[in-house]
């Protein structure tokens, strides 16, 4: 699925958006020659993009891989905006209240630390010094903030910088779907996206075959969490309704997206206060006592 599917988005991005002057490299890890990825390196200045998905049910309409996909994709159009090198596809995230409907890909919680903590560590070790971690899927921005404060714990020669996409309130208004208010998981926003770059995996007018709508079987404060949350509203998975996604809806949200995200990118290859505060920070924690009060 991923070949063909990173194959389409490398063609469409050549035509929605015009080369970087002298830009002759693919932004895509697996993509490059051992020769070719220093060379990405150094156009990139040490930058890297790890887009974090999922593979977990999208309601009736949308793909498995509906935030993997995505994500890829507005990666892949702010790469050519703003050169980076885009890291594999990688989708074992949280997601555990979806393991009760078939398809998803569910990994145990100290997996996925490990397995982000060894990826970040691999990429730094092969040159990427400025590692920024896409958020593609709700359900890992908690996981992501506890992961980036984590890198603390311990000194690292690297910076990890998570990127969260804007809000669906803050797209234009050519990008936001017709039912805002109900619009979540699933729905005419996630689906329309996929109808901009792969529309034959996306079948809105599936949308009603399951119900997308709260169900409220859950009666708490808004203080109190409790994990079984989701699946007391959403026991379908299903946020919303999928049925008005357009790809001309989808096209304008995943160009603003991208638009938002080189933007990030570039703010972050030129940041040099990160690494050097991250230092300061590492040498007062190996000797506290140390640290003037």
């Amino acid at each position: 699925m991923y070949r063909p599917f990173i194959a389409r988005v490398v063609a469409m991005a050549a035509i929605a958006v015009p080369a970087l002057h002298g830009q002759s490299l693919s932004t895509h890890w697996e993509d490059l020659t051992a020769p070719d990825f220093v060379q990405a390196l150094q156009q990139s200045k040490q930058t890297c993009l790890l887009p974090f998905g999922i593979v977990e049910k999208h309601g009736p309409s949308g793909p498995l891989g509906t935030d993997l996909m995505n994500g890829r994709y507005i990666a892949d159009l702010a790469s050519h905006q703003e050169y980076t090198i885009i890291f594999p596809p990688y989708y074992f995230g949280q997601i555990a209240e979806a393991r009760s409907q078939p398809g998803t890909l569910a990994y145990p919680a100290r997996i996925q630390m490990e397995l982000l903590q060894v990826t970040v560590d691999e990429m730094a070790r092969n040159g990427c010094k400025k590692i920024i971690i896409q958020n593609a899927h709700g359900g890992n921005t908690m996981l992501l903030h506890y992961f980036a404060q984590t890198q603390l714990d311990k000194r690292h020669d690297y910076v990890v910088y998570g990127y969260f996409a804007t809000p669906a309130s803050d797209l234009p208004e050519a990008a936001k779907p017709s039912k805002p208010g109900v619009d979540g998981h699933a729905g005419e926003g996630e689906v329309a996206n996929i109808m901009a770059h792969t529309p034959q995996d996306a079948h809105p007018e599936r949308a009603g075959q399951q119900s997308g709508a709260d169900q409220k079987r859950l009666s708490l404060p808004g203080s109190v969490y409790t994990g079984i949350w989701w699946y007391a509203s959403y026991p379908n998975h299903y946020q919303g309704d999928a049925s008005g996604a357009t790809a001309a809806r989808g096209k304008a949200a995943t160009e603003f997206s991208a638009k938002q995200l080189a933007a990030a990118i570039k703010a972050i290859k030129e940041d040099t206060s990160a690494a050097a505060l991250q230092k300061e920070f590492y040498d007062k924690a190996d000797t506290p006592v140390n640290t003037k009060q």
